[in-house]
């Protein structure tokens, strides 16, 4: 009996403990969702870097609208992942074309990359030999945080602002209300936390 007696306070803090979680939720939650965007108002720039990985066409308008309000010239569109003997370069820019936006906006770089980190490594030296000195960095919102910090890590010599593109199922305050929300909040946490102890 003396046992059950002792453990009964931990009980007790850990049901409160329980409690306050429960109804304090939502803000957690949005906190845990407004950590991973940290994104940035768009600058003039020698070149606007469109990253790989988006299959809904926000990143490319969102590219497409900084080429036609002036903040570049170009986009330069990253194009890794083949898929069905395609690169996404060859789908992403077709589909800014459909849009409205003139094809001579965009450059395609097609590669190989299988990560962010890759896919960083290829861009930053295409963009030394290109001699460019800054840059606006188009993701997801929910990829702003860990993309800027591994091209700022990689290349410090590029003055680097990153430009989220807002996503179909990820909004920071509301992302645990939908599958593919919960989905891509987790993924991108994952990749956080591996990119933290160096993997």
């Amino acid at each position: 009996m003396g046992r059950i007696f002792r453990r009964i306070p931990w009980l007790l803090a850990a049901a409160v403990l329980l409690l306050v979680a429960y109804f304090t939720r939502d803000r957690w939650l949005t906190w845990s969702g407004e950590y991973l965007v940290k994104s940035e108002p768009p600058v003039a720039a020698d070149l606007i870097v469109v990253l790989a990985g988006d299959f809904t066409g926000n990143r490319i308008v969102t590219a497409g609208n900084l080429v036609r309000q002036g903040f570049a010239a170009k986009a330069l569109v990253s194009g890794p992942a083949e898929m069905y003997g395609l690169y996404e370069s060859q789908l992403a820019i077709p589909f800014a074309v459909r849009k409205g936006f003139p094809e001579s906006y965009f450059i395609a770089f097609p590669n190989e990359s299988k990560s962010t980190t890759s896919e960083a490594e290829v861009i930053i030296s295409l963009l030394h030999k290109l001699r460019v000195h800054r840059i606006d960095l188009v993701t997801s919102n929910f990829h702003t945080r860990r993309a800027g910090a591994i091209f700022r890590s990689q290349a410090p010599d590029i003055d680097t602002h990153v430009v989220g593109s807002p996503d179909r199922y990820f909004t920071p305050n509301g992302w645990w209300k939908d599958r593919e929300g919960r989905k891509t909040f987790f993924l991108e946490w994952t990749k956080t936390i591996a990119s933290w102890v160096g993997m």
